[in-house]
């Protein structure tokens, strides 16, 4: 099973160009809203047209253009053998859960066998004793067992799943999960994820490609993207909560303007460097002087159930006027640009207590726990 993509589209002032490849895996697309990666599985379902380049599915050309040409190949969806899952399931209102599971089924197949295949998912998804429902009689995760359940009776080439999630709260989201695992490990291809949650495409994925602006700015192993990212998007995406410009000062030393502080690092230091990260439960409250380690001044506390957040602002900072060309920006702009962010476990044993708001204390930044990308 393997999937090639080679593709360019322009909407308005957005483009998309993209080109991967995956094998039998499950391959997500992590990236904010807007960035491109549901368009890219519409493009392979054959909901949207590129306007150049190849899409190849187990050996079988979907979609091959040239640009300013008639398109060779362009598969109509019904052709393609693509089973999509879009946010809001996309089930026929006018159908029963039995005829919405049968609906993208061989209509070639016979009839007694297109009843087994259908009978086999509505067990495997917990659908018994629902078969004549309408899905506006359904609850949102039913609807979504329907929708996975069609799925796998059209015996698809490819799974594609577009932020299946989005629209359960948490403890549904919680059980639902369970039927996708079992879902994925018995899905002989492959499978791609589009998500904007990073514990999710780590779940759920083998490889990950970080999209920003209709590209793939990174694309790896989940371990490598997410605790060794080689861009600043990556950085982000892989839940780190605070980032900031980067000078390099000597080989493991960096200058933060922003922040007016320099920092030690484990890793040498590109003379390319541009940013820096740090991750908010990777700083340590430390009792005394020691290397990275300073004086900060906790200036907003907000918590929830199991941490309290600390807006950390550097007392000895140096250099007052880092931002003289934000002039024009928000209040609150300037407060992020010039704060870390620290996150407590409310719930850890700690020889300290919970840091409160007007707190003056020294907190460590870690060598090891840096990430330096020049990208």
């Amino acid at each position: 099973m393997s999937l090639s993509v080679d593709i360019e589209k322009a909407m308005g002032d957005f483009r998309l160009d993209v080109a991967f490849s995956a094998e039998n895996e499950t391959l997500g697309f992590l990236g904010a809203s807007g960035c491109g990666k549901s368009l890219t599985l519409r493009c392979i379902a054959g909901i949207e047209k590129p306007d150049a380049g190849r899409i190849v599915v187990n050996g079988v050309t979907f979609f091959d253009k040239a640009h300013g040409r008639r398109a060779k190949v362009d598969l109509a969806p019904q052709q393609r053998k693509t089973a999509l899952l879009f946010q809001n399931y996309m089930l026929f209102p006018n159908m029963t859960v039995r005829q919405n599971v049968m609906a993208g089924m061989d209509r070639g197949m016979d009839a007694d066998e297109r009843a087994r295949v259908v009978d086999s998912q509505l067990r495997r998804f917990g659908l018994i004793g629902l078969e004549g429902r309408y899905p506006a009689q359904l609850s949102g995760g039913q609807q979504q067992r329907v929708a996975l359940a069609r799925m796998l009776a059209a015996s698809p080439g490819i799974l594609m799943l577009d932020e299946p999630f989005s629209a359960l709260d948490a403890h549904l989201k919680s059980s639902l999960e369970q039927n996708l695992i079992g879902l994925f490990d018995e899905f002989d291809g492959t499978i791609l994820y589009v998500s904007h949650d990073i514990d999710e495409a780590y779940r759920f994925c083998d490889r990950i490609a970080v999209v920003e602006g209709g590209r793939i700015d990174e694309i790896g192993p989940k371990e490598q993207v997410v605790h060794r990212p080689s861009s600043l998007a990556a950085v982000k995406l892989s839940g780190c909560k605070n980032t900031t410009p980067a000078c390099y000062v000597e080989d493991h030393e960096v200058c933060l303007p922003e922040w007016g502080i320099s920092v030690r690092t484990a890793e040498k230091v590109s003379h390319e460097v541009k940013w820096f990260g740090v991750r908010a439960f990777s700083l340590r409250r430390v009792e005394g002087p020691g290397l990275n380690v300073f004086r900060v001044r906790a200036d907003r506390v907000s918590d929830s159930r199991f941490e309290r957040t600390v807006m950390l602002s550097f007392l000895d900072a140096q250099g007052e006027a880092v931002l003289k060309d934000a002039s024009e920006e928000d209040v609150t702009m300037k407060f992020l640009k010039t704060h870390v962010q620290w996150k407590v476990d409310k719930l850890a044993d700690s020889q300290f207590p919970l840091p409160e708001e007007g707190d003056e204390l020294l907190v460590e930044i870690p060598p090891q726990s840096i990430y330096l990308v020049s990208r």
